[in-house]
């Protein structure tokens, strides 16, 4: 059966080869649906089977061809009816070829090259330099600082990224998204720019089957290699090369660092337009899908370039643009990695994607994208909060949130209004997730059940949030109208919805911008602080910097562990570093830091820190030669060279000489103890708490454990209780641990449960508690469960927005507890003359009788502000002819809540209208304030909180509160008597205006 042909068409429909999988022929659906798009029909094509001949469609179809544009085919032939709205609304059955086909076809084109498939990582990169994973090339980073051997010489993977610099355009052009794959192959010292170059076009031309002459290249400007390999030995014309100048085409990781030409090709939509004044920035024809970055050189602090030892090659394929030039949609967004997405949200808001205006379009494919985001941040990890990347997700949420709301779903969009609806567009997502990561699904209730409880936490607020900005922006609106001027939102209310009511400044601001009003961001941020600064802790860009490390790790070898068999062991020292820089010997009193061929020493990893103990040479007493190093943390550095930090306590050490290097055994089995108990930790939360839970974090310490976990709510005392019960009838068990070396496939297959924050490479070591527990990890342990003797949790208590954290002790460390909790107990009771049994009681009784006196003292501060403040009531004067009686007053040392009760009983004694302001320095170097004003004096215009929040900023403070009545405070209590004088000035004037004004009218 032969491949459809279109004689003459002016776009040829691909056909992809995606191994294992056969080669595609055309279905009738493909066939009907590539005739519309080519032809600009509103047609479908009814196909069916007469045997191998050549027909032509109806008349309607054929008036839109010419005499020589036959349709040659093979055992069909076809009739032409009108498209109907329901084929419009379900394009995703029609697709040529699927996302997961491009994606397989790209790494099966370059495994077959010499390429290993490597997992795409983490959106949690281990990189303090960005906050999330942005680029394909991002878990490459230390091979190409050659801070780490390459594994292999060449890589090919699908890396899932985030970012959010562009967040405003999403939805609104074609191809911005926050969340996309990119497709790349890499070369790490082995291939170079001819092969990545003959190899892309291979790839666009012969497997996804693109046109040549819809073809585009753009080239660094000074790259004439580039150019003769793209001319002369690919054959693309010179008119569709594009040399480009060093901001397009010239990619830099920093001020420093690698750093080499790029080459991108683009797709061109409009071949029509011709060749002449093509402009590769028009997205309106063009279309860049593959970028080509030859690392070649490495930039030093004066700016001049240096060729790299090793040239390196880095590329990145979008799948997301891919998919649309092969499924000829009009954007990324209406191809079948996203359009479900936005079909089920259409659905939940009972509208029509195809019907929609441009408007509703552009919400529906913001939720397409956002969902992928937040449903794969989730799963790596990342839960909503205030801060940092989890600042992303709650951001990304709480848009999908507002703008669903905006498209009228109510509830979950199927009727049940306390529900949410985020969960159901997340199951779309986690349908179309088996391709991207197979572990998503794995993660369903825990994703489903965090964005339920963020969108419901958020739906609290939102309400009140939405009518207090809608008040806001109406009296911004009639602010610009009364006083001229451009509407604007002041810094303050800004603030204000963000830290009360969850408005992420960007939801604010599009709010505003459509109504026309723009913010205040300069009041915003001096409001912020802090907090602003975290929420734009995001890099668009991936920081590298060759240094003197990559030197010192091309002369020192990788360390050989020893520590899993051998407390001690004789070692060559490799290197020596004092205060950073590399030396060859090292005397007494000097803090070093110490490179061995092997060592027993642990490094820090997994959340466990690093050996201590020490380095020792005992030579001949005549010689002198005696070495002695303490050593204080042993840290894994550039790749896997193990950096022993210590201080020179005796002798000298010099590079080539052998050492013993000798753990201090009693902190290495704290160390492991605490290792397996944090194992058995891990264990009992998933079983009494439940599977979804996961680790966030840990540290194994010698004195503790700390465990972080993902978690809504805290713990209650029950499940604490039942935890440590678990985990003590566990090490009561004797049970011995298994370690064993596997196949990181065969460890996933067998449940064992990974560390975070750690990576992994084709085997891994697994550490097996039988029936309890079966982990990833690197790190040391007991040999039998019995050895740690006993746990228990020291504290339970909320680090972040979901984040939960447990701390705790075992072994000797819980012997230590116990044994100062028991001393403790015994102070007590000696102190309170009670029993143990009694303590509670006792100290319960002792409670009462002291709130029982602070509630006495508080009443007689109260009775003695009041006697204080009747004695003032002759003291107050009268401003205007209406006889506003005020009174502005020092009261010396009284506390805030006396000085509160004392202006209530002079505002209501004064009677209306009435002003009353008083200070006092309570001590500590604090100011107290307060203002009362009566309603009449409101209605002037005067109000509290205004009025005292400037009289504050005199005392080094701020404050406020609601028109009548407010509280204000400083810490300079030496201006108090200007700040009050102030504010009988300010009071004075003001009123006999209003006053003044009141009479006129």
């Amino acid at each position: 059966m032969e491949a459809l042909k279109l004689a003459n068409a002016p776009m040829p429909l691909p056909l992809i080869s995606a191994a294992p999988r056969p080669r595609r022929l055309f279905s009738p659906v493909t066939f009907a649906r590539n005739l519309r798009l080519l032809r600009g029909s509103n047609y479908i094509i009814n196909l069916s089977f007469v045997g191998q001949t050549q027909v032509k469609v109806s008349s309607s179809y054929t008036q839109k061809l010419t005499s020589s544009q036959k349709i040659n085919f093979t055992t069909k032939c076809a009739s032409v009816e009108p498209m109907t709205q329901d084929m419009v609304e379900n394009r995703e059955n029609e697709y040529p070829i699927s996302g997961d086909d491009i994606r397989t076809c790209f790494l099966n084109f370059y495994a077959s090259r010499g390429h290993k498939i490597l997992p795409s990582a983490s959106l949690v990169p281990d990189d303090p330099t960005v906050l999330l994973t942005i680029a394909g090339m991002l878990q490459f980073k230390p091979i190409f600082l050659g801070k780490e051997p390459r594994s292999v010489p060449c890589a090919t993977t699908s890396q899932r990224c985030i970012r959010t610099n562009d967040i405003e355009n999403v939805g609104r052009t074609t191809r911005h998204h926050t969340f996309f794959e990119m497709l790349g192959n890499f070369s790490f010292g082995d291939y170079f720019k001819k092969e990545a170059i003959l190899w892309s076009w291979e790839l666009t031309t012969k497997e996804y089957k693109l046109p040549p002459e819809r073809l585009w290249i753009s080239i660094f400007d000074k790259d004439d290699e580039a150019f003769s390999i793209w001319h002369d030995e690919v054959g693309v014309p010179k008119e569709r090369i594009k040399r480009m100048g060093e901001d397009d085409n010239f990619w830099t990781s920093g001020v420093t660092g690698p750093c080499g030409p790029c080459s991108e090709i683009y797709y061109d939509f409009h071949p029509d337009r011709g060749h002449a004044n093509a402009d590769l920035s028009d997205d309106s024809r063009f279309i860049e899908f593959y970028n080509l970055v030859f690392m070649q050189y490495n930039k030093k602090e004066d700016g001049s370039l240096e060729l790299l030892k090793q040239k390196n090659i880095d590329t990145g394929m979008g799948l997301e643009r891919m998919a649309r030039i092969l499924q000829q949609v009009p954007n990324n967004y209406e191809t079948d990695l996203i359009f479900p997405i936005i079909q089920k949200a259409a659905s939940l808001a009972k509208v029509s994607y195809a019907k929609a205006d441009d408007s509703t379009k552009t919400n529906l494919k913001v939720i397409g994208d956002h969902m992928r985001a937040i449903v794969y941040l989730i799963k790596d990890g990342v839960l909503p909060s205030n801060i940092g990347r989890g600042y992303v997700a709650r951001r990304l949420i709480r848009r999908v949130v507002r703008i669903g709301r905006l498209l009228g779903i109510k509830g979950n969009g199927e009727g049940i209004q306390e529900c949410a609806f985020v969960p159901e567009l997340a199951k779309t997502v986690i349908e179309l997730s088996y391709q991207i990561d197979p572990d998503v699904k794995g993660r369903t209730n825990h994703i489903l059940e965090e964005l339920k409880r963020e969108e419901l936490r958020f739906v609290q607020t939102l309400e009140r949030g939405e009518k207090l900005l809608d008040q806001f922006l109406s009296n911004a609106l009639l602010s610009s109208r009364e006083n001229g001027g451009k509407p604007c939102l002041d810094g303050k209310d800004v603030f204000l919805l963000y830290d009360t009511y969850g408005f992420p400044v960007e939801i604010t601001t599009e709010a505003a911008e459509e109504r026309g009003v723009s913010l205040d961001m300069n009041g915003f941020d001096i409001e912020m602080e802090n907090q602003r600064r975290q929420s734009q802790a995001a890099h668009s860009a991936v920081k590298l910097m060759v240094g003197n490390e990559v030197e010192l790790a091309q002369c020192v070898p990788d360390t050989e562990f020893l520590g899993y068999d051998m407390l001690s062991a004789y070692a060559t020292v490799k290197g020596l570093l004092l205060n950073g820089e590399p030396v060859t010997e090292g005397y007494e009193g000097s803090d070093m830091e110490i490179m061995l061929d092997r060592t027993p020493f642990y490094a820090e990893s997994g959340g466990q820190i690093g050996d201590n103990g020490f380095l020792y040479y005992e030579g001949n007493q005549d010689a002198k030669s005696t070495v002695t190093v303490e050593i204080k943390d042993v840290q894994k550095s550039l790749g896997n060279i193990f950096v022993h930090k210590g201080i020179i306590t005796e002798g000298k050490i010099e590079v080539g000489s052998e050492v013993c290097a000798a753990v201090d055994p009693i902190l290495r089995q704290r160390a492991k103890v605490h290792h397996t108990a944090t194992h058995l930790l891990q264990a009992a939360l998933r079983t009494v708490i439940g599977q979804e839970t996961s680790q966030a974090g840990s540290l194994v310490a010698f004195d503790r454990l700390r465990f972080d976990f993902n978690f809504h709510r805290p713990l209650s005392e029950e499940e604490l209780l039942k935890i440590e019960e678990l985990i003590n009838q566990w090490i009561s068990d004797s049970t011995l641990l298994q370690t064993k070396v596997m196949p990181l496939s065969d460890a996933k297959k067998a449940g064992a449960i990974a560390m975070f924050g750690e990576k992994y490479g084709e085997l891994v070591r697994v550490v097996e508690v039988p029936g309890v527990s079966m982990e990833l990890c690197g790190g040391t342990h007991v040999s039998n469960t019995s050895e740690i003797r006993g746990f228990k949790i020291i504290s339970e208590q909320g680090i972040a927005s979901g984040i939960r954290r447990i701390e705790a002790v075992a072994g000797e460390a819980f012997i230590e507890y116990v044994t100062a909790r028991d001393n403790n107990m015994r102070r007590l009771c000696s102190l309170l003359k009670a029993k143990a049994d009694d303590v509670t009681g006792r100290v319960e009784a002792i409670l009462e009788e002291l709130r029982a006196a602070r509630n006495e003292i508080s009443a007689l501060r109260n009775t003695v502000a009041i006697l204080k403040a009747s004695s003032l009531l002759n003291r107050a004067f009268v401003i205007g002819t209406s006889n506003i009686r005020v009174v502005v007053e020092s009261m010396d040392e009284m506390d805030a809540d006396a000085l509160k009760n004392a202006a209530e009983f002079l505002v209501n004694s004064l009677k209306d209208p009435a002003v009353v302001v008083l200070g006092s320095c309570p001590g500590d170097g604090k100011v107290s304030l307060v203002a009362a004003c009566t309603p009449s004096v409101v209605k002037m215009g005067i109000q509290a909180g205004k009025f005292i929040a400037g009289i504050a900023k005199l005392c080094g403070g701020g404050g406020g509160g609601k028109p009548n009545f407010a509280q204000a405070g400083g810490r300079k209590p030496e201006n108090l008597k200007d700040a009050l004088e102030k504010a009988r000035t300010e009071l004075i004037a003001v009123l006999n205006g209003k006053a003044s004004d009141s009479q006129l009218n």
